[in-house]
């Protein structure tokens, strides 16, 4: 995991403005370990900074996405982000659906996935869902009780 002053100077070398609400957004998303949908983020913040925008707190998750501060990924239930792992080769992710908890995929199946002729692959995105072993467990003595 980045440290919150590694984050802010990786936004600041991209030319983005570092504010309060960007401080703020970095010091949420280093504080928890899983996913938080836009709302969860929006609903945070509003407790800080009143007036503030859904539109505006969007707009901050899109461009710390695209300086590759945070991951996006698309659950059943809609978008969610969180900070982006410290892996620097590119992979992928295997997501826990209870608590959020992910382990990098050493391999790109894009390797061995053959695209069609005449289609040109520019972008890609890989993630497999399911539950890791504590949460397994932890379902497991629920139902025995």
């Amino acid at each position: 995991m980045r440290t919150k002053e590694e984050i802010l100077k990786m936004m600041s070398s991209q030319g983005l403005r570092i504010t309060d609400q960007r401080k703020t957004l970095t010091n949420l998303f280093s504080d928890t370990p899983g996913y938080l949908s836009p709302k969860d983020v929006y609903e945070y913040m509003g407790k800080y900074y009143s007036g503030l925008s859904f539109d505006t707190v969007y707009r901050n998750l899109r461009v710390m996405e695209e300086l590759g501060v945070l991951e996006q990924v698309v659950f059943e239930e809609g978008v969610k982000f969180k900070l982006h792992c410290r892996e620097h080769d590119h992979h992928h992710h295997m997501i826990c659906l209870n608590c959020g908890k992910t382990y990098p995929i050493t391999f790109c199946p894009m390797d061995q996935t053959e695209a069609p002729a005449g289609f040109k692959v520019v972008k890609h995105k890989f993630e497999v869902f399911g539950y890791c072993e504590a949460c397994q467990q932890e379902e497991a003595a629920s139902a025995e009780s």
